[in-house]
């Protein structure tokens, strides 16, 4: 079909068989000899690959293809869009005997473009190992296997072309130190870059815009727009790529967005696509949607990124109803819209939500889910406890093979251990093999922590560090829950005592609050207050909840009274700090404390944060808060927790009234309240839907109360039960009338 545009007498030409071998006379060393021979004209007038590779057969068939020069541009026609086939390029250059520094230059730079960026290395390798004095590398070439070196992140050989580009006196050449200058940006040697740049003897466009962006997505927003500034005092005009960089630096308030927005107005840069949907970005990442808006409404242009930036930006502000009014009205839902809905509900505290809406994808069949999906939903199932989703979604993964990345099993492994099956989430992690990063490891610690598996997550860690994989201060933080969820303590000050001497990790606020809690819960209370005087960062509101906490545990009313007031100092708004003040206060029988804290409470407009129990049956989430009489089958619930009750005050329960956290004497009214906690109701919702060889699986917002624990250790013995119940900080195995933690909680 595409021989039909060549000339006639070609195409007739081509037709028959092979003619004898050709007769054409090829005079040596002379380069373009034949420039203006009709078939290199043909190459030029070519529209697609198969007509140029009837010109090679008929070049073959001439023997024009053995001069060198028209060789050169057979191949660069091949190698150069529009008409690429690098592969057919590269089996031509390995046909010409001695190909020119043309050809050799064509393939480099076509390679250092494509997905094999390796191959234009590997090409310069056999290019400098073959050539003689008379056919080195030259100006054009460097520029090329720089770029390929910077694709690559390799700084080795980037740091040697670098040495061979001033061993030849190119050292002044502002087309290779602008690729030097992105190479060593690209690979975060940022100061070596900008040194590379002061030396470019007169810089182009190119040398500053390579800069700025070198600095802006190397996260230093305040020295790309110093150069910028200094750009236009050289009396420089940016363009739209030194614009697009300076919009993408990190860091970048509103403030100085609208200065930009204002310098590309007045600097005349016509607001292409790409430029108005970096302005949008900016705007919404800076909290102005209505400017987002603005510029939004007047693009004469929009594609699915700009849409999808305007999503993300109702989406992420809470502004739900708006988010998706605009879903709706986008002309084109692809998967990145609908994972920005998802992932805007599941980063927001709205699991359900996000659930929901990857259930509406699923019915939609508008899109197909991907790995970012599947993580986002995961994250959802882990926050719910939507085990039977979380399932539904592994063997998905499995099914469609995709490719489990390391952050798809950080997912699979932070999502079966939250919602209770740690066997699962070690399997998930074993068969992962060698394609562990620090992330899945640390997962996997934490998931050990809260199931109270301590030394097995000290062990985890020990096996990280035979694997060679550099521990972050994530995995430290979960290291010490994990200690301080089973009482190493010796351990768990070890561990902190390491971070910095021997790990270069130096402890930031979390560390000091996990080693608070870890000292607290011992009963070393001196000691964890000793620790708060002596942290080189002011203490946050985390460090003075572990210590309040601690307090409530042990029953230490003046030292908790010192720690709410430094607690609401630092977060007036924090309910918590009044309700473990009360409780500690309740412990003690000080009643009319807690009687002036929730005086307190209400004057200021506090209220505490409703107990929330979820149990899910048959793949559906079950949510009750305390004395929730709005499910379906209430009345079926709370006849069994009066049979629950009366068995187990038949087998020696007495009810921990020191949980009931205001002043009331009659003990049925006491107990009463203490029958009414969410667990307790999710778990006998549990009760009357599993059948006996299912867990019940229990999550709750809070953490869970001593009398519920010690309601679920009697219910797991009395009916034979398996219990697992998550809390806000760590999970409780309840079987045969023990729990997992050993009362150390």
């Amino acid at each position: 079909m595409a021989a039909t545009s060549l000339p006639i007498t070609l195409h007739h030409r081509l037709s028959p068989p092979p003619p004898p071998p050709p007769t054409t006379y090829i005079p040596p060393n002379k380069d373009r000899y034949f420039s203006n021979h009709p078939t290199l004209q043909l190459i030029t007038q070519s529209s697609n690959p198969n007509q140029l590779k009837q010109i090679h057969a008929q070049m073959l068939r001439t023997g024009l293809f053995h001069d060198p020069f028209s060789a050169s541009i057979l191949v660069s026609a091949f190698a150069l869009a529009p008409l690429q086939d690098l592969d057919y390029a590269h089996q031509l250059f390995d046909q010409i005997p001695q190909p020119n520094i043309y050809t050799w230059n064509a393939l480099i730079r076509a390679y250092s473009s494509s997905q094999a960026p390796i191959q234009s290395l590997l090409i310069f390798t056999r290019m400098i190992s073959r050539f003689d004095e008379v056919l080195l590398p030259n100006k054009f070439t460097f520029p090329f296997v720089i770029k390929a070196a910077a694709k690559l992140l390799d700084m080795k050989v980037g740091k040697v072309l670098h040495g061979m580009a001033v061993k030849m006196s190119f050292a002044s050449d502002v087309f290779i130190l602008n690729s030097l200058i992105h190479l060593y940006a690209s690979c975060g040697c940022l100061d070596s870059a900008y040194r590379v740049f002061l030396n470019v003897p007169v810089r182009d466009v190119v040398s500053w815009n390579s800069m700025i962006t070198g600095f802006a997505q190397g996260d230093r927003a305040d020295d790309a727009l110093n150069l910028f500034l200094e750009m236009q005092g050289e009396g420089l005009r940016p363009d739209e790529v030194t614009m697009l960089s300076v919009l993408t630096a990190k860091k970048l308030d509103l403030k100085v967005g609208k200065w930009v927005h204002s310098n590309i107005v007045r600097n005349g840069i016509t607001g292409s696509l790409n430029l108005n949907n970096a302005l949008v970005d900016m705007y919404v990442k800076c909290g102005s949607l209505k400017d987002a808006e603005k510029l939004f409404d007047k693009m004469p242009e929009k594609d699915i990124v700009s849409w999808t930036t305007m999503l993300v930006g109702y989406a992420k502000s809470g502004n739900y109803i708006t988010a998706r009014r605009h879903f709706e009205s986008m002309p084109r839902q692809d998967i990145a819209a609908w994972n920005a809905l998802i992932s805007a509900y599941e980063q927001t505290g709205n699991p359900k939500e996000a659930l929901a809406v990857f259930n509406e994808l699923q019915m939609s069949n508008k899109a197909k889910p991907d790995s970012v999906t599947l993580v986002s939903v995961l994250s959802a199932c882990a926050q719910v406890g939507a085990m039977d989703m979380g399932g539904w979604v592994h063997v998905y993964i499995k099914k469609h093979k995709i490719k489990l990345t390391c952050h798809l099993v950080t997912s699979l492994i932070d999502m079966y251990s939250k919602c209770g099956d740690l066997n699962k989430a070690l399997e998930v992690f074993d068969s992962s093999g060698d394609n562990k990063d620090v992330f899945v490891w640390s997962a996997m610690i934490s998931g050990l922590a809260m199931h109270g598996h301590g030394r097995d997550a000290i062990e985890c860690f020990t096996k990280m560090q035979e694997a060679k994989i550099k521990p972050n201060g994530v995995t430290f933080t979960n290291l010490l829950c994990a200690c301080s969820h089973t009482g190493l303590l010796q351990e768990g000050r070890d561990l902190f005592k390491k971070m910095e001497p021997v790990y270069g990790i130096t402890p930031g606020v979390k560390h000091y609050a996990c080693m608070v809690d870890m000292l607290g819960r011992a009963g070393h209370l001196e000691e964890a207050i000793s620790l708060i005087k002596t942290m080189p960062m002011p203490p946050l509101a985390s460090v003075y909840g572990a210590l309040l906490g601690a307090c409530k545990l042990h029953g230490n009313v003046a030292v908790a009274e010192q720690a709410s007031a430094r607690l609401l100092e630092l977060e007036p708004w924090n309910h918590g700090a009044y309700v473990l003040l009360s409780n500690v206060y309740a412990k003690s029988g000080k009643w009319d404390k807690v009687a002036n804290l929730r005086k307190r409470m209400k004057d200021v407009g506090l209220k505490k944060e409703p107990g929330c129990s979820s149990v899910e049956v048959n793949g559906i989430v079950h949510e009750f808060i305390v004395g929730d009489n709005t499910h379906s089958q209430s009345k079926l619930i709370y006849e069994k927790l009066i049979e629950v009750f009366e068995k187990l005050k038949s087998i020696g329960y007495e009810p921990n009234r020191s949980q009931v956290l205001q002043c009331v004497e009659e003990e049925d009214v006491q107990d009463h309240a203490l029958h009414l906690h969410s667990e307790k109701l999710a778990i006998a919702f549990g009760l009357i839907s599993l059948t006996k060889s299912q867990p019940i699986r229990v999550m709750k917002n809070l953490r869970v109360c001593g009398d519920c624990h010690n309601v679920a250790k009697l219910i797991s013995k009395a009916y034979d039960r398996e219990i697992l119940l998550r809390d806000r900080y760590r999970f409780h195995h309840f079987h045969a009338g023990e729990c997992s933690c050993k009362d150390y909680w």
